[in-house]
């Protein structure tokens, strides 16, 4: 990952000055689970991932890292074995989960004895309400079952520095689960872009409502589940188009969850670098770095992702800077200023499948509500 990111290493000498604070009370957790920590920018393939015991929990799993995780947000990929269960799990932390592969259920309960069971497959998306005792079940006996999880554990468990308070402490958030039976229904209210939301049964299939302001006439919703701060969106763009490149803060976990193409990152001021991705691939920007995703492949291109609020910094009405031009101050870079060099490699990557650009009538669609420039002090 340090070479990824081009960390800025420094002497041992310096470094000796801040050895004890390398490690934060999560990451001493995790260690203490027996697991990895890997990086979490580029993973080809969470299908695959390699996982390893969870004794605990009674599965597999590998945490997955960002650039700030040791004080923001994390997540992990776990795998539930054929015909098993994973063992009761609480915690003061929030989490989301996408499940990768297989099929299951999941049962949960508070201290007031409020019981939801609810059957999920490849392709759902749900959140564990806060504090709740959840159980996790792989309903085939042939085929492991794994999921990809995003939590705010590193804030939650930093803060406290205490595992049993964090794990083991006795209280309904009742406003936030109360046992209702359709808790985890498949419906929802749809609000703007947000779908308000438990539980979606089939999100790779799921409708979209247009979004022309991330560019390409792609398809956004937007998520919060549980009433809890860590919200989740989906985005789809056509054949032979990309999206607009923008930044913001750091942990966004972007799972790719249909088509081909590829992504590119880069801090300000330096070279994009390239990521190709297909179902499955996981991205996640480091802090305030740009990025932009394309779509190479032959069928639409849809990605999740999971992230906490703290990485949307918005204006005084509420929008996201990543949605604003930079050219009033925002942190999404139009397509009228993008470098010539990303419409090249676009092209060539387009080449290389047989297939040609369909951007033309988003650029002059772009047009039409372009900022002007501001003035350059002289």
């Amino acid at each position: 990952m340090a070479n990824e990111l081009n960390t800025a290493l420094v002497s041992e000498e310096m470094a000796k000055k801040f050895a004890t604070e390398k490690e934060t009370p999560y990451t001493r957790w995790v260690r203490s689970e027996g697991l990895e920590i890997q990086s979490a920018i580029y993973q080809p393939n969470l299908h695959t991932v390699e996982v390893k015991p969870w004794a605990s929990r009674g599965g597999k799993g590998v945490f997955l890292d960002h650039d700030a995780s040791r004080t923001s947000n994390s997540a992990y990929v776990c795998e539930i074995p054929p015909g098993a269960s994973l063992a009761p799990w609480r915690h003061l932390f929030e989490e989301m989960i996408y499940v990768l592969d297989g099929r299951g259920s999941t049962t949960v309960w508070n201290d007031s004895g409020a019981k939801v069971t609810f059957e999920w497959k490849a392709g759902a998306i749900f959140a564990i309400p806060l504090n709740t005792t959840h159980q996790h079940f792989n309903a085939s006996g042939k085929d492991a079952a794994r999921f990809v999880s995003v939590t705010n554990a590193p804030a939650m468990i930093n803060a406290f520095g205490d595992l049993e308070f964090v794990f083991g402490t006795k209280h309904d958030f009742r406003e936030r689960f109360s046992g209702e039976p359709d808790f985890f229904a498949n419906k929802g209210e749809q609000k703007g872009l947000l779908l308000d939301t438990n539980f979606v049964a089939d999100a790779i299939n799921l409708p979209l409502i247009p979004a022309k302001e991330r560019g390409a006439g792609g398809g956004h919703i937007r998520f919060n589940m549980a009433k809890g701060t860590t919200n989740s969106h989906i985005s789809q763009f056509p054949i032979g188009t990309y999206k607009k490149a923008h930044a913001h803060g750091p942990g966004a976990y972007v799972m790719m969850m249909s088509g081909e193409g590829y992504s590119l990152m880069w801090p300000e001021g330096e070279k994009p670098r390239r990521y190709d991705w297909r179902e499955g691939t996981l991205i996640t920007p480091p802090n305030m770095w740009f990025h932009q995703h394309f779509n190479t492949g032959t069928t639409p291109a849809r990605y999740l992702a999971f992230k906490q609020e703290g990485v949307a910094i918005r204006n005084a009405q509420g929008v996201p800077k990543a949605w604003i031009s930079k050219r009033i101050g925002g942190d999404q870079i139009d397509y009228a200023d993008e470098s010539p060099e990303v419409r090249r490699m676009f092209s060539e990557a387009l080449a290389k499948h047989g297939l040609q650009s369909r951007m033309e009538d988003a650029y002059k669609a772009e047009l039409a509500d372009l900022p002007p420039k501001a003035a350059v002090a002289a």
